[in-house]
């Protein structure tokens, strides 16, 4: 595409958004990159110059948030394409994960994409145009044992973002929720662990056994850049995309699974129906 759009990236230090924020300055493009510590951004800023706003953020503080929105679009003139990229994955199971620890991952994963996305919402809706491109996981479609609120986080991200699809779309702004399924970016070794519990050893053991018969593969990182470009171009962007392969036979058996659970227990669904069911069924 021919014109130069400003884009806004939430965890560019490292991972898949710093291979996105690379590429989409070797496109032509502008970007805001934001990490906790900006300094790191400093070989991108000498190589991009003046298309590069390198911006310390940390995605929790909702204030915070709102200035670096604010400083963006004082700078470039407005944010086309916002990744929310920022996020971890905490391991564990529901009983042996902190209370600490399970509010920070709502925090980063669920209410930072939150924050960024009210705060560009005004500006977009302005311009009557605009990118909101959420990076979810193929764990916010499916839950595996021993990452319940890590999926938890990703499961909200989703209902947020649907429901926020329909009612900006009036304006001409596109929501896409990106599912990346098995990429070695190294996120999952930065991430915080919950203090294993012995009586969950086997949960810990389907997650692992569960991983190894999905048939996912690991993906190349830096193809994924190609795919945010291409998406960020198509003219009818989709609500969900899958990034990596193997994902649709996974969500088959995912899907096909609950609506036979639903189907099997109808007949409690009709019992707390009650009679109040007009067609008397």
């Amino acid at each position: 595409m021919s014109t130069v759009r400003t884009w806004f990236i939430t965890g560019a230090s490292r991972g898949l958004g710093a291979l996105w924020a690379e590429a989409v300055l070797a496109h032509g493009d502008r970007v805001v990159a934001t990490a906790r510590d900006a300094s790191v951004f400093g070989p991108l800023a000498e190589r991009y110059g003046s298309r590069v706003l390198p911006l310390d953020l940390d995605v929790t503080d909702r204030s915070a948030v709102d200035a670096a929105v604010e400083e963006a679009e004082r700078k470039f003139g407005g944010i086309d394409i916002l990744v929310n990229n920022a996020g971890h994955i905490l391991h564990g199971t529901v009983e042996e994960v902190g209370a600490e620890q399970a509010r920070a991952q709502m925090d980063v994963n669920f209410f930072g994409a939150l924050w960024t996305t009210r705060a560009v919402l005004p500006g977009m809706r302005e311009r009557r145009s605009g990118r909101i491109l959420q990076v979810s996981s193929i764990g916010g479609l499916v839950a595996y044992p021993a990452l319940g609120i890590y999926q938890a986080s990703k499961w909200a991200l989703e209902a947020m973002s649907q429901s926020l699809a329909a009612e900006v779309e009036v304006y001409g702004i596109h929501v896409t929720l990106i599912e990346p399924i098995m990429f070695p970016t190294g996120l999952a070794e930065a991430s915080p662990q919950s203090q294993p519990h012995p009586a969950y050893a086997h949960a810990r053991e389907a997650l692992f056994a569960g991983a190894a018969a999905s048939g996912f593969t690991p993906g190349d990182p830096a193809a994924t850049s190609a795919a945010l470009l291409a998406l960020a171009d198509a003219p009818h962007p989709p609500l969900r995309v899958l990034f990596g392969t193997g994902g649709i036979d996974a969500l088959r058996t995912e899907f096909a699974g609950r609506l036979a659970g639903l189907e099997e227990w109808d007949h409690i669904s009709r019992l707390a129906q009650g009679s109040l069911d007009p067609t008397g069924k």
